[in-house]
């Protein structure tokens, strides 16, 4: 499109035709707008860039102002206006009292408009330091990004900081506006040399589509229409940018991710499951599962305001149904099975602090991402960055505006991915527990390059996109007919000596000669194999236990009953097992032995070695074990004998009704 086409499209003949068009067929005129694809942009710079009168222009040049409006801002022309004209376009989005008073935003202001090939919601976002949280706010969900620079002023700290945050929040398209050239005479080397000193800064960042107009907001030059007294400059003008940027390809239409965020039933005959499809498409008759909890169903119906649809793309608002009545809940994630996200509670962000009172590693938060709320805690501060030369610092602490990369841990597991694959997903807010005051915002990064082997084996769900989940074409039902009884795990711990192994050796025997699936998991073995390599400090304990219920779960999904004997000192292991494996085919089995028969039992000097400090973590001497406080049973080994063990372990197998084919 040319630049007097650009002028007409924006231009009041435009307005006259659709002003027909609203006259003789409204309905054809919904529908049309409907189609028309939707530009979300924000315009940010340091302060007095201009941002505020461009988008006033922006609206005034392609006649999106009511004359009522025009008549009441020239009056507050008169009396707020900063321009000596009759009209000043920044008061346009400067709707505080407080911004037109002092010339500057300070909120964020959201403008709709549209011309022939778009529509457009953009963000005005303030350029003062102490309003960076506001700016990332406006960023958040914008497809390009409009940044300001001052002709007679150059690249600002300010300027850095924003461009920062764009390409650290993902936005794709930039359009750097080179305003108030006409302050400048209008000099093309005050126009290359800012582009130049823009483009080596740029150059550090992920700013994948970067293009300059030089423009004069205040007069229009370049904004809607050519700008005559620009004639060396020989690109588009800023609207023509807008209306042609490519952005369909920045969608996510791949990986199925759908944050429940309502648990919909208004009668016993209805359940869906309501949200805003974040990423990937998702059809009638797809195979789904819910995260975390692991079980699979199929899309039944997708319901939307108008009726049921065949599929669904983001960013849709719709309900899905499903075919089974499993359990779904508000924070739960509907996804693919052969395309999971990651699931872990530990992941590494690049954080934008955003309150006056610093950010301490160590102290708890709440993380709000997606639909879900969990409490969490900043662990540690890796560094901080140098804004104006982007040199990684080391920091204790992270000031208001400041960025730096975090590593978090949270009490529950987070589904997520990293912020380049879901812009949704990937992020997320930190809130005060006293204040519930947003005071962060976080993008979650891809560190798979990384990690070490240990790291990256914690992960529980792969992060290689070519490594998928397979399901068997035996359900759990098949297999429990066939075998005779069901799949559980018995977990076993106490402390070293407290009988584990005999118990699950005996059980294993009993269960065999009935005729069962069974096989005993013991943690010397794995660690002979399995966990070789590992040590004995909590961190590797909790990795050696995680592997061994891995193990426990697949033996379970493949029918097979079993017996995990492990010391498991830790409650929180131990219940993460539980989680992972499954609470309906899961029993904790305690043996209560006190330290002084588990002494005697293991016919050495493994405890005494201990106590002189020879031995390093061993549970109940120099390392905590924290006993089960409600188990499912308990055994005290030292009041009875093996065969009245196995008998008391057989009975709950058959309280619980295993021994039964499902």
């Amino acid at each position: 499109m040319s630049s007097s086409d650009t002028s007409t499209a924006g231009g009041s003949s435009y307005i006259a035709q659709e002003a027909d068009r609203i006259a003789s067929d409204i309905d054809g005129y919904l529908k049309q707008n409907e189609r028309k694809e939707m530009l979300r942009l924000l315009t940010c710079g340091s302060v007095d860039d201009g941002k505020s009168t461009l988008i006033g222009r922006l609206l005034y040049d392609s006649k999106m102002v009511y004359e009522d409006q025009l008549a009441a801002l020239e009056v507050d022309s008169d009396r707020y206006g900063t321009t000596d004209t009759d009209f000043d376009p920044a008061l346009l989005t400067d709707g505080l009292r407080a911004e037109r008073e002092q010339g500057i935003t300070i909120d964020v202001a959201y403008r709709y408009f549209s011309t022939a090939r778009r529509k457009f919601i953009i963000a005005d976002t303030p350029g003062h330091e102490q309003y960076t949280r506001n700016m990332a706010t406006g960023a958040s969900t914008s497809d390009l990004a409009i940044i300001l620079i001052d002709a007679r002023h150059g690249v600002l700290t300010q300027t850095r900081r924003h461009a920062f945050i764009v390409s650290l929040l993902g936005i794709r398209h930039v359009v750097v506006a080179i305003n108030k050239m006409d302050l400048v005479d209008f000099s093309e080397p005050v126009y290359d040399r800012i582009r130049s000193d823009f483009t080596d800064f740029a150059a550090k960042l992920d700013l994948p589509d970067v293009h300059f107009v030089p423009i004069a907001a205040l007069h229009g030059e370049n904004v809607v229409n050519k700008s005559e007294k620009m004639g060396w400059y020989g690109g588009a003008t800023l609207m023509h940018l807008l209306e042609t940027v490519h952005i369909a390809s920045d969608r996510n239409l791949i990986d199925l991710r759908f944050p429940v965020q309502i648990v919909n039933r208004p009668n016993l005959n209805f359940r869906g499951f309501c949200g805003t499809l974040a990423s990937g498409v998702v059809r009638q008759g797809d195979e789904v599962m819910v995260l975390p909890s692991r079980k699979t169903s199929r899309v039944k119906t997708i319901v939307s305001f108008e009726g049921e649809l065949t599929e669904a793309f983001p960013p849709m608002a719709t309900t899905l149904t499903l075919e089974d009545e499993i359990d779904v809940s508000r924070g739960d994630m509907l996804v693919h099975p052969r395309n999971l996200p990651r699931i872990g509670r530990e992941f590494e962000a690049m954080l934008v602090w955003m309150t006056e009172e610093a950010m301490v590693p160590g102290r708890g938060y709440m993380i709000k991402q997606a639909h879900k709320l969990v409490p969490a805690r900043i662990s540690d501060l890796r560094y901080q960055l140098d804004i104006n030369t982007l040199h990684r610092q080391e920091a204790s602490e992270l000031p208001l505006n400041g960025i730096g990369r975090c590593r978090f841990t949270t009490e529950e597991p987070l589904i997520y991915d990293p912020y380049k694959v879901n812009r949704t997903t990937g992020s997320f807010i930190v809130v005060d527990r006293l204040t519930n005051n947003t005071v962060g915002a976080g993008m979650i990064l891809d560190v798979s390059g990384e990690l070490s082997d240990a790291e990256r084996s914690k992960q529980t769900v792969t992060d290689s996109p070519y490594v998928m989940e397979h399901t068997s074409s035996v359900d759990a039902r098949e297999r429990s007919r066939q075998l005779g009884h069901r799949a559980f795990t018995l977990w076993i711990t106490g402390l070293t000596g407290a009988g584990k192994a005999a118990l699950a050796y005996a059980l294993e025997r009993r269960l065999f000669d009935r005729g069962c699936a069974v096989h005993v998991l013991d943690g010397g073995n794995t660690r002979l194999g399995l966990s070789r390599g590992l040590g004995f400090g909590p961190d590797d304990r909790s990795e050696h236990l995680r592997r061994a219920a891995e193990v426990a779960r697949l033996s379970n999904d493949a029918g097979m009953i079993t017996i995990a004997s492990f010391l498991s000192p830790s409650a929180t292991d131990r219940d993460a097992a539980r989680e992972l494996i499954g609470a309906e085919r899961f029993a904790e089995v305690y043996l209560s032995a006190p330290i002084d028969f588990c002494r005697k039992r293991t016919g050495n000097d493994y405890y005494d070695k201990a106590e002189r400090g020879e031995l390093h973590d061993v549970a109940g001497i120099n390392a905590p074990y924290e006993a089960p406080e409600q188990p499912d049973l308990e055994l005290p080994t030292h009041e009875l004998d093996l065969d009245g063990c196995v008998e008391r372990v057989m009975s709950l197998i058959d309280a619980r009704g295993w021994f039964e084919s499902a």
